[in-house]
């Protein structure tokens, strides 16, 4: 008789849970309705415990209301990327729990949630890299990958902007994770201007494009090539492999990426940039002609020979691989503001002879001849630095260079028209 008792105890007890449990998830709901969500999530607190051994259908309300009530939060900007991860975990249990029961109530509103707060995480992630708060945006993006793993250029960027906030041991595992994809996020972009916002928007296909532009909400439709990542990525897993003292698994990265992708040349540069560092300079020059016989014409690939050139204090070199980078490619901006800035470091040993020299007649003659290789070196820097500054007309560095150099010269009407535009 005793056990008979218990067994209806333990009943009663349940029942109570139960009824418990479901006062909870309507009180929950009824706050979250009220626009209290910490109201919400603290019903939900209490009922925790119980939901465990709770029926399917019940869970699943649980954490539907979970998701719904960190979602208002963020909406708030209150703890705006936690809230949203926290939304989201929410709703892909209840995906889950659903999925395994076979009952889908919460399923469609949840996955459409989950795709909302991916475009939010994205969005809050831009914010924060404008507002110069690069690691927030990294764990956003991140987390943003983590909810769809098919579009995984939320991981390249995740991973780009750890390396921004210098935030390398985040960014390690997202390289990595990179490369045992094969990433390279080659592709082709389609583009169109949208007549109302006058933004440049983006479309999936060419197909999509093409009738945004014959139903008139977009016109000067753009089909562009995207050129790989894969030299950028394992380049950066390179170096910080290298920083971290892991010069032998930086250079199998590189080789292991060469042999899964032995046509991308921008990873011979990576490489050669590599053994460069460690001074390896005859694997360093066999790897540059590599490169070079590959694709003689790529003017990034020669431009970036000549950058490394430079930083290896071989001027000769450097200075050839920018003037075939504008041989190639006329308008390399960036090829003339180096060319230039490589011609004007021979000023420094100049005016360092120049300071030394005392009144005598021998200097005040060695004065005249230095004066005269000074103003040479500026002269020969003109052409360069006047195509930079009208290739590139809003940056300011060249044209105040431009200006330094036409008053030493004493060019005084080419100062005055320039100062005139600047």
């Amino acid at each position: 008789m005793k056990s008979k008792y218990l067994i209806v105890a333990s009943a009663l007890l349940i029942s109570a849970a139960t009824f418990a449990q479901k006062d909870q998830l309507k009180n929950a709901e009824k706050a979250l309705k009220s626009g209290d969500a910490q109201g919400a999530l603290t019903q939900l607190k209490d009922a925790e415990n119980l939901i465990v051994n709770a029926k399917d259908v019940e869970q699943a309300q649980y954490y539907f209301i979970q998701g719904n009530s960190y979602l208002q939060l963020a909406d708030k900007n209150i703890e705006t990327g936690k809230n949203l991860s926290l939304s989201a975990e929410s709703y892909k249990k209840l995906i889950d729990i659903e999925n395994a029961s076979g009952k889908q109530k919460y399923s469609t509103q949840a996955a459409a949630s989950i795709a909302q707060i991916k475009g939010k995480l994205i969005n809050a992630a831009i914010a924060d890299t404008q507002a110069n708060k690069s690691a927030e945006g990294a764990k956003k993006l991140y987390d943003a990958y983590q909810l769809d793993k098919k579009d995984t250029i939320n991981l390249y960027y995740a991973a780009s902007t750890s390396v921004n906030a210098q935030d390398y041991d985040a960014a390690l595992p997202m390289y990595e994770e990179l490369k045992k994809l094969n990433y390279s996020g080659k592709g082709t972009s389609y583009t169109a201007l949208n007549k109302v916002s006058g933004s440049e928007d983006g479309f999936n296909t060419a197909s999509e494009r093409d009738l945004a532009v014959k139903l008139g909400t977009h016109e000067k439709p753009k089909t562009e090539a995207i050129p790989s990542k894969r030299g950028e990525i394992y380049k950066n897993l390179a170096l910080i492999l290298v920083q971290k003292g892991r010069s032998e698994d930086a250079k199998k990265a590189i080789a292991d990426a060469r042999k899964a992708n032995p046509e991308d040349a921008s990873l011979i540069l990576t490489e050669a940039n590599l053994y460069l560092e460690s001074k390896d300079f005859d694997t360093y020059k066999k790897l540059v002609g590599e490169a070079l016989q590959k694709e003689p014409n790529n003017a990034d690939l020669v431009f970036n020979l000549g950058v490394i050139s430079g930083n290896s204090k071989n001027n000769a070199d450097a200075e050839k691989y920018y003037l075939k980078a504008i041989e190639i490619n006329p308008n390399y901006t960036n090829a003339y503001l180096n060319l230039a800035a490589l011609k004007l470091e021979a000023e420094k040993p100049i005016i360092d002879e120049m300071n030394k020299l005392g009144t005598s007649a021998k200097d005040m003659k060695r004065y005249d001849v230095l004066k005269a290789e000074r103003e040479s070196v500026f002269r020969g820097v003109i052409p360069y630095l006047k195509k930079a500054n009208e290739l590139d007309p809003k940056n300011e560095d060249v044209s105040k260079t431009l200006l330094g150099v036409y008053k030493a010269l004493e060019m005084t009407a080419e100062a005055k028209a320039l100062k005139a535009t600047m």
